[in-house]
């Protein structure tokens, strides 16, 4: 029965459908629910820094359950798309109603779907990465396979990476910085790999040019069928979803900087460079996405395996909790960033 806790990331697409169905204000039930029910059930479930033995951890290896569990956010996530945007097509609904059904949506699209597809993209399985990659579609992110992969796993905790937070760095001014990065990031990556492989920018190969046409195409067809109505809906919901992820590449980072060696090489990427949260509620309802520097240490291993390091600076609080106080800059930095190791604040 432990091995179905995971269940429980899909509360938050259930919720989202009970705000798209009754409207209202129940449209504002989904962040009510993620940014504060979650992080007040996080402060009441004890903290579980446990690891897994061994043993445990190659009986969890071969259970299909954990992987299916994410394969299944595929159906969910898109049955929500389509059931969001009818209904803002189709029904007479007040300006209020909209905003909180495209923060419902975009947290639908952010938790299930980027989280999720992050996880899948990892893997080396061509099913698996076309699954993740069709869940940042909706989120019009699909470059974020590309500079996550080969872009941030390389620079992450130096100023070469996009999604690391410097010090005393706004979430907000993060959210333009990083996604502009990113985007740019992923050509000048795609670029290079089509360049090792003698490939030439327009090829079937270049998949960032696949991306652009499969995102527009997205777009285009929620126009045709859906309208005006349908498109503001979707797009707005897609930004709400990749700033959610920013959200969380702001907290996963914020501060930490590998120092240089001798050599004038950068460190390599070690415990210390993430911040981890071993707030139960958190680590279930984001596939331990918390357990951060274990996923850095070997960013191949299922989330259900992931450790916890002593060596990992700790967040006093879970993620959800840590991203509302990202939105409070003056608090945010109050709390963490006495937590930052000296050495590393440049």
């Amino acid at each position: 029965m432990k091995d179905l806790k995971y269940l429980a990331a899909f509360s938050v697409p259930l919720v989202a459908f009970i705000s798209l169905y009754f409207k209202g204000y129940f449209t504002y039930l989904t962040p009510i629910y993620a940014f504060a029910i979650i992080p007040l059930l996080e402060l009441i479930f004890p903290i579980d820094t446990k690891n897994l033995s061994d043993d445990e951890a190659d009986h969890k290896l071969k259970r299909q359950i954990f992987d299916w569990l994410l394969y299944l956010n595929l159906p969910i996530v898109y049955g929500l798309v389509i059931f969001g945007v009818y209904e803002v097509s189709t029904s007479a609904i007040e300006t209020y109603e909209l905003v909180g059904m495209i923060l419902s949506l975009g947290i639908v699209l952010g938790v299930n779907g980027i989280n999720v597809a992050h996880e899948l993209g990892h893997r080396q399985n061509t099913k698996e990465r076309f699954i993740g990659k069709a869940l940042l579609l909706p989120s019009q992110y699909m470059h974020f396979y590309i500079e996550h992969n080969f872009g941030h796993h390389l620079h992450a905790a130096t100023p070469e990476d996009p999604a690391t937070a410097k010090y005393n760095q706004t979430v907000y001014s993060f959210w333009f910085t990083s996604t502009f990065r990113q985007y740019v990031s992923s050509w000048r990556i795609q670029k290079k790999l089509l360049h090792n492989n003698n490939e030439a920018f327009f090829s079937v190969k270049n998949d960032m040019l696949w991306y652009v046409v499969f995102q527009i195409s997205y777009l285009l067809l929620v126009f045709f069928v859906f309208g005006v109505n349908g498109l503001v809906f979707a797009f707005s919901a897609a930004v709400v979803g990749f700033l959610l992820l920013e959200t969380v590449n702001y907290i996963e980072h914020y501060g930490l900087m590998r120092l240089k060696t001798k050599l004038g090489r950068y460190e390599r990427v070690k415990e210390m460079h993430s911040w981890n949260s071993n707030h139960v509620i958190g680590r279930i309802v984001l596939y331990e996405l918390t357990r951060h520097s274990d996923h850095h240490f070997k960013s191949s291993k299922k989330y259900q395996v992931l450790d916890c390091h002593d060596e990992s600076p700790q967040m006093p609080y879970g993620y959800p909790t840590s991203m509302v106080l990202s939105m409070i800059p003056p608090l945010w930095f109050r709390i963490m960033n006495k937590r930052v190791p000296k050495e590393m604040v440049a």
